[in-house]
């Protein structure tokens, strides 16, 4: 009897397709066939995922890629254009593709879909194909999701989703409180682009009840309080990827020869943009600390990348500081040299600073970034907020301070260190992700 095969669809923005990339790698090793999905304007970013996991992986898993009706680069820059896209084109072009596969002699056995893709799960059940749905983010978002009808009775949100009134909230007492401004529909783009995720929010709450399985790339230690209210969902993070191929020598070199945690590491992942002013504080930010820095600067900063930096300060941080447009995180992360994180505070990168013990300087953009915040900060107590003036800005004092308050005081490193512990025992062969994932692979099985 042959192998299964999982067709795996995640949704089309990097910090979706990393993790069910990882989680294919897992699935690989037991034997099973692999076909990835993707849209055909992350195609390449996907292709690029996968490069990154080795030669071995990237010969067993099928990327394929389907249409996905967008025309400029703008709009697929867009969360609530490519929303639009993967509502309105998707569904039609994957249903094909099942068709396509099935009508060979390798059909579909199960379908692994992110989690805010239901439409996938339909599908999956509409053609007889077993079916689990994946969350790339915490557990809390599925628990906000879920406490949509209770919100709207109680009157926190109106019909649309739209906050009736900014306060904070507990969706459970051992949760962290939420800032209803601040939910993960509330703070993307324009207002369409709101009421189109929270529409497709309270559709999935509907296709999540078609999975057999409902996975996340959390542990139960992290978020305890999420899966009290929330049994069905069964943690099997971190995620972590393969051994995979040296990032940029150069940056290990560099890294290689500063001292044990002196580094400061600064990313922001792939949606959060700043205007020139706030990029400009944050160098100089930077070079206030003292302290030697990482920091990865996307290509398309305002400007131009070498234009945006303040006058001179390339030359007065010499080889103190590395601006680079990418490195391999986890690798980074992993460095016996890197004292702190300034992060987005993305999901992934919170899965991946506690997996390695880095203590977090938090600044969120949008999204489930606010939350995971009070996760760090005020319920796992593994790092710091940093804080916005009047204007709307981080200044350079404020990131000069807050670095010089987290790395100056060892009880944050000892806190990530013990919190370390825990999410990487959960993996261990006795831990409950470990548990939970042996679990899925018997059932694919079957």
């Amino acid at each position: 009897m042959e192998n299964p095969h999982i067709l795996v669809i995640p949704y089309p923005a990097q910090g979706h397709v990393i993790p069910l990339m990882d989680l294919s790698s897992c699935l690989l090793k037991h034997g099973f066939k692999i076909t990835f999905v993707t849209l055909e304007f992350n195609h390449q970013n996907a292709m690029d995922i996968l490069a990154l996991r080795g030669e071995e992986m990237g010969n067993r898993v099928h990327l394929v890629s389907v249409p996905d009706g967008l025309g400029s680069s703008e709009e697929r820059n867009q969360p609530g254009k490519i929303s639009e896209a993967i509502l309105q084109t998707m569904p039609r072009k994957v249903e094909e593709l099942i068709e396509e596969i099935n009508g060979s002699e390798r059909k579909i056995n199960c379908v692994i879909a992110d989690q805010s893709l239901g439409w996938a799960l339909e599908i999956a059940k509409k053609h007889g194909i077993k079916r689990a749905a994946f969350c790339p983010a915490a557990a809390a978002l599925l628990v906000l999701g879920f406490s949509i009808p209770k919100l709207i009775d109680d009157g926190v949100i109106d019909q649309d989703g739209t906050p009736l009134k900014r306060e904070m909230i507990k969706l459970s007492p051992n949760m962290p409180p939420m800032n209803t401004m601040n939910f993960v529909w509330a703070c993307i783009g324009n207002i369409n682009a709101q009421k189109n995720i929270f529409k497709l929010m309270v559709r999935n709450n509907e296709s999540i009840k078609l999975t057999d399985w409902l996975l996340c790339n959390s542990t139960y230690e992290l978020e305890p309080g999420a899966f009290t209210m929330a049994p069905n969902i069964k943690p099997i993070g971190p995620l972590l990827a393969p051994k995979s191929k040296p990032t940029d020598s150069n940056c290990l070199t560099w890294l290689n020869q500063q001292a044990p945690q002196s580094v400061i590491y600064v990313a922001f992942g792939s949606f959060t943009t700043f205007n020139t002013t706030q990029f400009q504080e944050l160098a100089l930010g930077l070079e206030l600390t003292g302290r030697p820095f990482l920091w990865v600067v996307r290509s398309d900063i305002p400007n131009g990348r070498n234009n945006a930096y303040p006058e001179g300060f390339q030359e007065r941080i010499g080889s103190r500081g590395q601006m680079v447009d990418w490195v391999h995180q986890k690798k980074v992360l992993s460095h016996p040299s890197i004292a702190c994180f300034i992060s987005h505070c993305g999901w992934n990168s919170t899965m991946e600073g506690l997996s390695n013990g880095v203590p977090f300087l938090c600044w969120p953009y949008f999204a489930d970034q606010f939350f995971n915040r009070s996760y760090i900060c005020e319920y796992w107590g593994v790092g710091l907020g940093l804080e916005r003036d009047g204007s709307g800005t981080i200044t350079r004092n404020e990131i000069r301070n807050k670095v010089e308050q987290l790395v100056g005081n060892e009880k944050y490193k000892a806190k990530s260190m013990a919190l370390k512990e825990t999410v990487m025992n959960s993996i261990a062969e006795t831990g409950g992700s470990n548990n939970n994932l042996k679990d899925f692979v018997k059932w694919l099985n079957e």
